[in-house]
């Protein structure tokens, strides 16, 4: 506003707030009482107050931590909605409302009354962009979710190592959108780039304390300010307005690339971690509201991380909500992955389907059209709620992951050791049919195959190549005592743990990776592939780690052989799905409503013939023909073909109308295919180029090597 600008900020508790500009006269806070409170919020109009001003919030109340009353105007606290941030978080005793002593320690029960200004970010105000900046629908790629392969990555970790990026940029917003960073994505196949959290952070004081980081970022400070250590140089010089510059240029740059940007948002919880944790700005304006409670108002975390922001309350939803039309209104981003999103689902008897949060996401006319996705989980009572978050969110679908993950590994470690398959749920071609053909058990039928969020790996947990060399975790770098991250049994080593040379290991190490790369990509509902996965990106058995701003966490782009016919292969799968509309509508006719039935999916055994009810049920099947039917919507049919066992097989072709003879297209056992594809695509050959074989007729035997896939397509 000319002349100055309002000023509002929540604070429902307290006795008194003041706004302090810290642009003073000499370097001194100018401290502004806000006068008028309306529903919690104190405001008041500020004359002379402009863009770059630094500021803070001082609260004054009651000291009942007990009662989540935490005032303490001792401590600068920072806006909720402050657009930029300025200076880093020092973890001293001084940055915690109650008495700690130098370990970080004290009494809760006390209030401390040294100052935390010096030690603590500040806001700095930013105006809106102008409209004629602001990025509008018509903008975005907008790509289909029939169309929509995920690409999950760091920003640092992408583009760190990348030779093609110059230095400077390297590990910044601006690298992303690098030409060598586009020219992989686009050559890749991928169309959406979900970015691990950029959302400004704070590392959690026990990492602080032994000299960690938090790399991943799910440690929020701010839910409007991007976060300055992913700039350039040259930005953060520039201050907290051209940091958001880099950011939203990067986003409009991969746009014109056709590529869409995610972002992994953090709702669920803060970084003042739990009752002990440091004093930064929501726990000082008004703990009471912001963070969830039990009946007995003590606190009550869901999340594992020492709080969880209360989706009960008005406010909190309304700050989530103001947050996300601002980065899609004024940074242009596409879309969201909502961590933990069970928690932002919480109502007073646990998660409720129809939450006002979930109603708003439906019904907000910004958040029209934009992806948004759920992990449908968190770690509270009856946490798991895969398969339960209404339209129009689409959800990661764990199960996905590990009926995956136990057909091709860990079925094949017990082979190996000479014990059968198991005979268990989530075992067998149950469940890998229900896998590929977008897990109907899961979800609503009548929402389509497309709700699924299919993945392989993700962030957290082993990579695609470590899910291949390891049996165990290995994180002693993240100094826990390797105590922390996942004791999943769904990865199969081959027999050594770890590095080897022995070829006959790495070659079905290698084959696994293709194995379940080829099962991701050619499954009904939407991919989502983990950075550095098709270059066979390995973390050395780490599979937590979050606290490693290292090479344990970049991609490193010098590639061996066998890892360019990784990229190779990954491309010529994202290819075949591009190239045949079977394998993304998910059964869906265009133009038309979801359909109920799945007559577009058709299993047969190695015989050719149909799958009975006996053979479902029969623990040493091993063999499956998924046709992929096109012929009701006058498209192309894909035959996958499945050798989920450790003995080769002659497969015979199933016989059906009208799909008289099948085209080779890939085959993940064949060892000279590495090098033709990687021939091919030096050449710029399209994947028909590479079909191999001639076309073989309905009926007709195809050799099939053990733990292997072929896929195979109509004319």
């Amino acid at each position: 506003m000319e002349g100055g600008a309002d000023v509002a900020v929540f604070a429902a508790h307290a006795d008194a707030v003041e706004l302090c500009l810290l642009d003073g006269p000499g370097g001194t806070e100018v401290r502004i009482p806000l006068l008028d409170v309306e529903h919690g919020v104190w405001s008041a109009f500020v004359p002379g107050l402009r863009a770059g001003t630094r500021y803070g919030f001082r609260v004054h109340g009651r000291w009942e931590p007990e009662r989540g009353l935490r005032h303490n105007p001792a401590k600068l606290l920072l806006d909720p909605y402050a657009r930029g941030l300025d200076g880093e978080l020092v973890l001293r005793p001084e940055v915690y409302a109650h008495a700690v002593d130098a370990s970080l320690t004290g009494d809760l029960t006390q209030r401390d009354e040294r100052d935390s200004a010096p030690f603590v970010p500040h806001g700095v105000v930013l105006g809106d962009l102008p409209a004629e900046l602001a990025v509008g629908a018509g903008e975005r790629p907008q790509v289909p979710w029939a169309d929509t392969v995920v690409y999950e990555a760091h920003v640092v970790g992408l583009t760190r190592s990348l030779p093609g990026v110059p230095p400077e940029l390297r590990g910044t917003y601006a690298g992303l959108a690098h030409p060598a960073v586009v020219e992989h994505l686009t050559s890749l196949g991928v169309t959406t780039v979900e970015l691990l959290p950029v959302h400004a952070k704070s590392t959690e004081p026990v990492l602080r304390q032994r000299g960690a980081v938090n790399y991943w970022g799910y440690s929020t400070l701010s839910f409007f300010a991007p976060e300055p250590g992913y700039a350039t140089a040259a930005a953060r010089a520039a201050g907290p307005a051209a940091v958001r510059e880099e950011l939203r240029r990067a986003v409009r740059d991969l746009h014109a690339a056709g590529l869409e940007v995610v972002l992994d948002v953090v709702y669920n919880h803060t970084c003042e971690v739990g009752q002990d944790g440091p004093c930064l700005s929501w726990r000082g304006l008004d703990d009471r509201t912001y963070y969830l409670r039990d009946a007995a108002g003590r606190p009550f975390d869901v999340t594992g991380c020492g709080n969880s922001l209360d989706f009960r309350s008005p406010r909190v939803v309304q700050l989530a909500m103001d947050s996300l039309r601002y980065w899609v209104s004024q940074v242009g981003v596409d879309g969201f992955r909502f961590d933990l999103m069970t928690t932002l689902a919480r109502g007073r008897e646990g998660f409720v389907p129809d939450h006002p949060f979930l109603v708003a996401l439906a019904t907000d006319p910004v958040l029209a059209g934009t992806k948004l996705i759920a992990e449908p989980w968190d770690v509270g009572p009856y946490g798991w709620r895969t398969g339960q978050f209404p339209a129009p969110l689409v959800e990661w679908n764990d199960r996905f992951r590990d009926g995956v993950r136990r057909f091709w590994l860990s079925d094949a470690r017990e082979a190996a050791a000479g014990r059968g398959v198991p005979d268990a749920p989530g075992r067998g071609l149950r469940e890998m049919a229900t896998r590929l053909a977008g897990s109907a058990d899961t979800f609503d039928p009548q929402r389509g195959r497309l709700t699924s969020v299919n993945f392989v790996t993700a962030h957290d947990g082993f990579t695609l190549a470590d899910l291949t060399a390891y049996d165990r975790k290995h994180n002693e770098a993240n100094g826990e005592g390797n105590r922390d991250g996942s004791d999943s049994d769904t990865s199969f080593n081959h027999g050594v743990e770890g590095p080897t040379d022995d070829e006959g290991v790495l070659r079905e190490r290698r084959r696994s990776q293709r194995n379940l790369m080829a099962t991701l990509l050619l499954s009904t509902g939407v991919p989502m592939i983990t950075a550095g996965d098709e270059l066979g990106r390995t973390q050395g058995g780490n599979n937590n780690a979050y606290c490693q701003d290292d090479a344990i966490s970049w991609v490193d782009w010098e590639l061996e052989p066998w890892q360019r016919a990784l990229l190779a292969d990954t491309r010529a799968l994202l290819a075949l799905r591009r190239e045949y509309a079977v394998l993304r509508l998910g059964g869906a006719v265009p133009g038309r409503p979801p359909r109920e039935s799945r007559h577009d999916l058709l299993w047969f055994g190695a015989d050719g013939a149909g799958m009975s009810v006996e053979r479902w049920h029969d623990p040493a099947q091993r063999v499956l023909q998924m046709l992929v039917d096109g012929r009701a919507i006058g498209e192309a049919s894909v035959l996958v073909v499945l050798n989920g066992w450790r003995d080769a097989v002659d497969v015979a072709l199933p016989v059906v109308e009208g799909v008289e003879k099948l085209l080779p297209r890939w085959d993940s056992a064949a060892p000279a295919q590495e090098a033709e594809q990687e021939a091919g695509l030096e050449a710029g050959l399209e994947p028909a180029a590479r079909r191999g074989p001639s076309a073989l007729a309905a009926g007709a035997h195809l050799p099939l090597a053990p733990w292997s896939v072929r896929v195979l397509a109509t004319a």
